[in-house]
């Protein structure tokens, strides 16, 4: 990420990739301005996507089993 987004939370680099799509999207860049947001688009989408991951790793819900066997299951909002 560049150095003034390093410490950004998954919300601060979400709201900033959101602000660098619409910059694209509305505003007349020259190539390179153009170039650069898609650049650090590229970096905030990973870090989101990753920062997402994680945390849907750490909502696996461990159980254990009747002969104290632990199990790793992922975790589900949808009632089954």
């Amino acid at each position: 990420m560049p150095k003034d987004n390093r410490n950004l939370t998954y919300e601060e680099a979400s709201q900033r990739l959101e602000a660098i799509v619409q910059r694209l999207e509305q505003e007349e860049l020259s190539l390179d301005e153009a170039l650069d947001l898609f650049e650090e688009a590229v970096i905030l989408a990973n870090y989101c996507r990753k920062t997402l991951s994680a945390a849907e790793q750490r909502l696996s819900v461990l159980l254990e089993k009747e002969d104290g066997r632990l199990l790793l299951e992922p975790f589900s909002l949808s009632e089954e």
